[in-house]
């Protein structure tokens, strides 16, 4: 094959890459005198009659849907033609690796440097899709890093062309599963979402060195894609919140390009991106650090509906953390479900009410904090306030028992007993879950609900086995709703108890500083 002339003036070199529809050659253009890379779609050679017929409508789409978008960040199509039956591509030619050679041979990207490949895998993206051509194959395989420092997306060849007539036959699934968005699994019409959510999955696949999906069959990959959540590690860096947001299983809930764009410009510069806290989980944070082992206290569950109505972004973001739940637990507006994933039920003493004690029943070696988030209340030597987005947390052993406050000025729900079931529902995940209690109840001046729960953490949690949760949840009357969330191991219930009651009575609500 090396030295065939093709329409000629492509004279084949080297082969310099494979896939599991073709081939790519090395060649030189004899009429322009430079390299170019050809693409041989060696599938044909297999195929029936009709499967080759449709190979070749996929390649002049390949070509018609390069053709439309004029972007450095897109790889150039030269030409299309045919030979021994089979259609061959000549394209630009990229010298580099793929991003998925080079987490290959690397075994992940700095956050940073992903970030920077994401800002232009974006750029062409929204350069395909204002020219009306959705890319449906994003992946590492398909973005080359150019030795010149530039960054190409290219492949083409299963891209949707506004105004074509579909070339997919009705069930068929086109593209890498486990990069597929989740509504294309379920047969949905793809949109730039898609793009997106397949963006998303390349730069976690880039940073954490692993598919975020792939399981050990396409079917189970596939449900993974549908029903699974996934978290970015800390080593993902300011590059972890932007990978969140392009991950939401809804469209509809995922960032814009544009906004996309805008988030990825800060991480690339190493900073923490704004914006992509509208969409992943913020006082639900608990489940999330708590499900990646991450530092600080484990996560209280977060009252936040897997699925909540859209009226707020933030809103948006804590159905990502409910969904968490399912692998760290935290709900109690977005703090609950996480502790439940932190530690769990071999406790069967029965719960009680709190017991309300009076400010003087507050131990006198504990000091009083004043939150800048609008609340304060006293807490236990030793107690530190840590954070992590608008989570607040005390804790004086890092995490192994803590206080929780999650605040939500929208909340979705008209009462915190609705928001507890809701979130509840969330809790399948956690490991011997039992309810203890669930009830609505008066507190703070408003309605309010007290969950307790068990469940017992993994051994590779930081603090495995039974652990023991209590929450209250309450709507106050400047209409912000506030969670209350302590967690310890079951063995200290009694004194975790006793300072849940404590805690109750020395809370109060002032106008954030």
């Amino acid at each position: 094959m090396q030295g065939l002339l093709l329409g000629g003036r492509y004279r084949l070199g080297e082969s310099i890459g494979r896939g599991g529809m073709g081939r790519v050659w090395r060649a030189h253009d004899e009429l322009l005198h430079r390299a170019v890379a050809v693409k041989e779609l060696t599938a044909a050679q297999y195929a029936a009659e009709a499967d080759r017929a449709v190979l070749l409508i996929r390649t002049q789409t390949e070509a018609r849907a390069a053709a439309r978008i004029n972007h450095p960040a897109v790889v150039t199509v030269h030409d299309v033609l045919e030979h021994d039956e089979r259609p061959w591509i000549v394209m630009e030619l990229v010298d580099g690796p793929s991003l998925a050679d080079t987490v290959k041979a690397e075994g992940s990207v700095d956050p940073v440097r992903a970030a920077r490949i994401g800002l232009w895998v974006l750029r062409a993206l929204r350069a395909a899709h204002t020219a009306g051509v959705l890319h449906r194959d994003v992946k590492p395989g398909n973005v080359l890093l150019a030795r010149d420092g530039r960054v190409l997306l290219t492949d083409f060849g299963i891209a949707q062309v506004e105004g074509d007539t579909t070339i997919t036959r009705t069930g068929e699934i086109v593209g890498s599963v486990d990069y597929l968005a989740p509504e294309r699994v379920r047969g949905a019409e793809p949109g730039p979402a898609s793009d997106l959510w397949a963006l998303g999955a390349t730069l976690f696949t880039a940073v954490e060195g692993r598919s975020p999906f792939r399981r050990t069959t396409p079917l189970n990959t596939m449900q993974a894609v549908v029903d699974e959540e996934v978290e970015p590690t800390e080593v993902s860096g300011s590059l972890g919140p932007v990978i969140s947001a392009l991950l939401r299983k809804d469209p509809a809930q995922r960032p814009d390009s544009e906004e996309a764009e805008q988030m990825l410009a800060e991480a690339a510069d190493g900073r923490r991106p704004v914006a992509a806290q509208m969409y992943v989980p913020t006082q639900s944070t608990s489940i999330r650090r708590e499900s990646a082992t991450l530092h600080g206290p484990p996560p209280a569950p977060v009252t936040a509906a897997p699925e909540p109505r859209r009226r707020r972004g933030w809103r948006t973001a804590l159905a990502v953390l409910v969904a968490a739940a399912l692998i760290g637990g935290g709900t109690a507006v977005g703090l609950r479900l996480l502790d439940a994933k932190e530690g769990g039920g071999a406790d069967n003493s029965a719960s009680s009410e709190p017991t309300g004690p009076k400010e003087g029943e507050i131990p006198a070696d504990w000091r009083r904090v004043h939150d800048v988030k609008g609340f304060s209340m006293a807490v236990p030597p030793g107690y530190e306030r840590q954070t992590d987005g608008t989570q607040v947390d005390y804790t004086a052993d890092d995490g192994n028992h803590f206080i929780r406050i999650g605040v939500d000025e929208t909340p979705d729900f008209d009462n915190a007993y609705l928001h507890q079931l809701d979130l509840e529902r969330s809790t399948s995940g956690l490991t011997d879950y039992r309810r203890l209690r669930l009830t609505p109840n008066s507190f703070g001046g408003g309605e309010g609900s007290l969950w307790e729960f068990t469940w017992t953490a993994a051994k590779e949690r930081p603090y495995p086995g039974p652990r023991r949760v209590i929450e209250e949840t309450y709507i106050a009357e400047n209409g912000v709703e506030y969670a209350i969330y302590m967690s310890s191991p079951a063995k200290d219930w009694a004194t975790t108890r006793k300072q849940f009651d404590a805690v109750l009575a020395s809370w109060r609500v002032s106008p954030p500083s």
